[in-house]
């Protein structure tokens, strides 16, 4: 499903489960988006099946959690291995996020936590046998992140 296909439901949808997936019933954002509570639970499926929903994943305050050390790496990876390399990444215990870049040399950014720095050492160890090339490590003080506004805040009636 591409873009285009979402319409003003889907959208609205997508911004509520954006905004608390795990709390907002299917009742709930039908009422916002004035359709029913079966067609919320028929156009989520379509979203997951299709793959416009990957899944649902508590933010966690990893500090809260007694993991003082949420990195960011910056990264270097061949770019005909970026993917591969990306992959591997995720197998190393401590790795939460991995993004591949289509521009730059710095090409792979990596999130990461632990709770103190061996556990920081140990990561950065497992991700330069892996072939990365670590050009900056920084400690998170808090990350914010919100739902992306084009679904549609202005779609759903609050």
């Amino acid at each position: 499903m591409s873009t285009a296909e979402l319409d003003d439901v889907d959208r609205g949808i997508l911004h509520m489960l954006q905004r608390n997936a795990r709390e907002t019933t299917a009742a709930e954002m039908a009422d916002a988006v004035g359709v029913s509570p079966s067609t919320v639970r028929n156009r989520i499926e379509r979203l997951e099946a299709t793959g416009v929903i990957e899944g649902y994943v508590p933010r966690v305050n990893y500090e809260r959690a007694n993991y003082q050390h949420f990195m960011v790496l910056i990264c270097h990876a061949p770019v005909g291995r970026r993917a591969e390399v990306a992959d591997a990444v995720m197998e190393i215990e401590g790795i939460v996020g991995v993004r591949e870049m289509l521009t730059g040399t710095a090409n792979v950014h990596i999130e990461a936590v632990g709770t103190d720095s061996d556990e920081a050492d140990r990561i950065t160890a497992q991700l330069t046998e892996l072939d990365l090339e670590i050009r900056s490590v920084d400690l998170v003080k808090r990350a914010r992140i919100q739902p992306f506004n084009h679904f549609g805040s202005h779609l759903v009636e609050e």
